[in-house]
């Protein structure tokens, strides 16, 4: 799962409360991380019942700011930074010339000039160097705080009744952030999320870490908040159909191929990977992806092979078995001609074709204030659809 790792194994500001919460670690981009504390399907069910919190501290976050701030950044990523006010985030991805993927991340506008950007953590070096390699003549300065920031994500239906117990700030909206005091320490909080599930995240300074998520549990413990590890945080983005950095992006696929087109702003001045996004918007893909799952008992995993009529038609990008639906799903990059919903995939796991059927994207989705959405999976037990 994600990135990969160079050999070197770091720790986050909250490695040893894992530890001591009798959490399984992993080697996970480079980082000791916790991959489950419970297990994966009851800390998965906790998030989309109750609430639950992350430890996103091997994230990476980038200060750009000067005068030249927004025109240098309009120039590295695809989608419009126009549509940006202070206190508001979007997503963002960055190209290289060919049009694949770099990384795919969060600009927040923290004031005039001033932007944060918040990028993978197997990335961080790579898009570091990528941006100060084409700084240029721009009046910009462009800083790593990565080291010195602290991120938490709460996650779940009762997210909000848990974080108005610990500040009386009036919360943000749906992608958009504030900065407050939070237990005494300066944070922004915005509302972004990787769930499928409403939620906010938390930026501070590394040394408070331990203590804002020792009081984010203490004041969720109530509505049954949990932590919960990496396992459950790819499962719930599989089902909400969000990219994963190595899996859905990557420097061999481009934005468009896996349906992420609408934030590709082609109408806008010159950006790195504009001419061949452009054409690829305007003509299409060889190549597309689609979300599937499965019919035959057995789970697809990452780069497992699909073939439709004995011919070799893509891979599968994510899969996993879905505690929400009880069904194998996943996402897979395959030969457009083959993409129609409700076509049959044959997917070869242990050495022998599973047939699977391509469904409509997402399995579960966020809808905005307190709805949701999920669609109807086969075979799916009625007490777990959508769980609501």
């Amino acid at each position: 799962m994600g990135c990969g790792s160079n050999g070197i194994v770091r720790k986050t500001p909250l490695a040893e409360v894992h530890k001591n919460l009798g959490a399984t670690m992993v080697d996970f981009a480079g980082w000791y991380m916790p991959m489950q504390y419970t297990s994966v399907i009851d800390e998965h069910t906790t998030t989309r019942t109750k609430a639950g919190l992350f430890d996103i501290c091997h994230m990476g976050e980038f200060i750009v700011k000067g005068k030249g701030s927004f025109n240098f950044l309009q120039k590295m990523a695809v989608n419009d930074l126009n549509k940006l006010t202070v206190g508001k985030a979007i997503f963002n991805i960055l190209c290289y010339e060919n049009g694949t993927v770099i990384d795919d991340l969060f600009i927040y506008k923290l004031k005039e000039n001033e932007y944060m950007i918040v990028v993978n953590a197997c990335n961080i070096q790579k898009d570091l160097e990528w941006l100060k390699k084409h700084k240029g003549n721009f009046e910009v300065e462009i800083n790593d705080v990565s080291d010195q920031t602290a991120k938490l994500d709460l996650q779940g239906p009762l997210s909000e009744k848990i974080l108005r117990k610990l500040t009386s700030a009036e919360l943000p909206k749906r992608f958009h952030f504030i900065e407050t005091e939070l237990s005494e320490i300066r944070t922004i909080i915005s509302r972004t999320g990787y769930t499928g599930e409403d939620g906010f995240e938390f930026y501070f300074p590394a040394e408070n870490a331990e203590k804002i998520w020792t009081e984010i549990l203490d004041a969720g413990e109530e509505y049954g908040i949990k932590p919960i590890g990496l396992g459950a945080r790819d499962t719930l983005r599989i089902e909400a159909c969000y990219p994963l950095y190595g899996h859905e992006t990557n420097d061999k696929i481009t934005p468009i191929e896996v349906g992420l087109g609408w934030l590709v702003k082609t109408e806008k001045e010159d950006f790195i990977g504009k001419e061949i996004l452009k054409k690829q918007k305007e003509h299409g893909t060889e190549r597309i992806l689609v979300v599937f799952e499965m019919v035959d008992r057995g789970i697809a995993r990452e780069n497992y092979e699909i073939f439709a009529n004995n011919e070799k038609i893509g891979h599968v990008t994510s899969g996993t078995f879905s505690p929400t639906f009880r069904k194998s799903l996943g996402m897979a990059l395959i030969k457009k001609p083959f993409s129609e919903i409700g076509n049959e995939l044959n997917i070869k796991i242990k050495g022998k074709l599973h047939k699977a059927k391509i469904v409509k994207r997402p399995f579960y989705e966020y809808k905005g204030g307190q709805k949701w959405k999920t669609q109807k999976i086969l075979n799916t037990p009625k007490t777990m659809n959508g769980l609501r």
